[in-house]
C-alpha cells in the first residue's frame, strides 16, 4: 500500500489555502484509490493507494506549480469500517505502512526545491525511488503555465496530436512541438514508469521472506 500525505507548501505568513486541497481532491478523484484522496487537517491531503502509477500521478499532480510537498509511506495497511452512531461510515487504518507514511510526512522539507520523501522498510529501495520522484518532480514544478496550455491537451502515446492541440490553441505546430521539447514532457512521461517500478520494489522489500 502507499500512503500519501500532501503538505500545502506557503508563505512563512500565509496559512493553507483550504479551497487548494478541496481542488487538489478533486484532481485526483479519479484514481484507483482503497481510501479518496481527503483533506486530513489544514493544508493536509490524505489518500491511500495499492496502484504504485496512481501514486506517481499523485506526486505529479501535487508537485505542479509547487503546491505540496508529498511523503509516501510504502508498507501493508490494514483498513478497518467502523459504522457511527449517526448513521455515518468511517474508516480506521492500521499497520507499519502508516507509520512509514507518518515518517515521511514529518521529514518531508518544504524547503527544498522538489518535496519528495518516501520512507519504507528498505531505505535503500525508498531513497532511490525517491530520487527518481524528484527528478521526473522536478520537470513539472517548473513548467511554465504557457507550456502547461500545451501539455495539458496532450495524450502520452497518442500520434499526430500536436497539430490537434495547434488548432484548440490557434497557435502553429510548430509552437505546440517546441513547447512540449522546452517542457520535457516526453522525458517525464517515459520517466513515470520508471518510478512507478522503484516503488513496486519498496512495497517487495517490505513482504517477509
Amino acid at each position: 500500500m502507499f500512503v500519501l500525505t500532501l503538505t500545502q507548501r506557503v508563505a512563512d505568513a500565509s496559512r493553507p489555502d483550504p479551497a487548494t486541497d478541496r481542488e487538489v481532491c478533486r484532481q485526483l478523484s479519479g484514481l484507483p484509490v482503497r481510501a479518496p484522496f481527503q483533506p486530513a487537517g489544514a493544508g493536509l491531503v490524505r489518500g491511500l493507494t495499492e496502484d504504485a502509477d496512481a501514486a506517481v500521478t499523485a506526486t505529479m499532480t501535487a508537485l505542479r506549480n509547487d503546491r505540496y510537498a508529498v511523503g509516501i509511506g510504502v508498507g501493508d495497511v490494514f483498513l478497518t469500517r467502523v459504522d457511527q452512531e449517526d448513521g455515518r461510515v468511517a474508516v480506521t487504518a492500521e499497520g507499519p505502512g502508516m507509520g512509514f507514511g507518518h515518517d515521511a510526512a514529518q521529514h518531508t522539507r518544504s524547503s527544498e526545491r522538489v518535496a519528495v520523501r518516501v520512507s519504507a522498510a528498505d531505505p535503500e529501495a525508498a531513497a532511490q525511488a525517491e530520487a527518481v520522484l524528484r527528478l521526473v518532480g522536478h520537470i513539472v514544478s517548473v513548467r511554465s503555465e504557457a507550456e502547461w496550455r500545451v501539455v495539458d491537451l496532450m495524450v502520452p502515446g497518442a500520434r499526430g496530436q500536436q497539430k490537434t492541440v495547434a488548432q484548440q490553441l490557434g497557435i502553429t505546430p510548430q509552437a505546440v512541438s517546441k513547447a512540449v521539447v522546452r517542457s520535457l514532457w516526453h522525458e517525464e512521461w517515459r520517466a513515470r514508469p520508471a518510478a512507478a517500478t522503484l516503488l513496486r520494489l519498496c512495497e517487495s522489500s517490505a513482504l517477509p521472506a
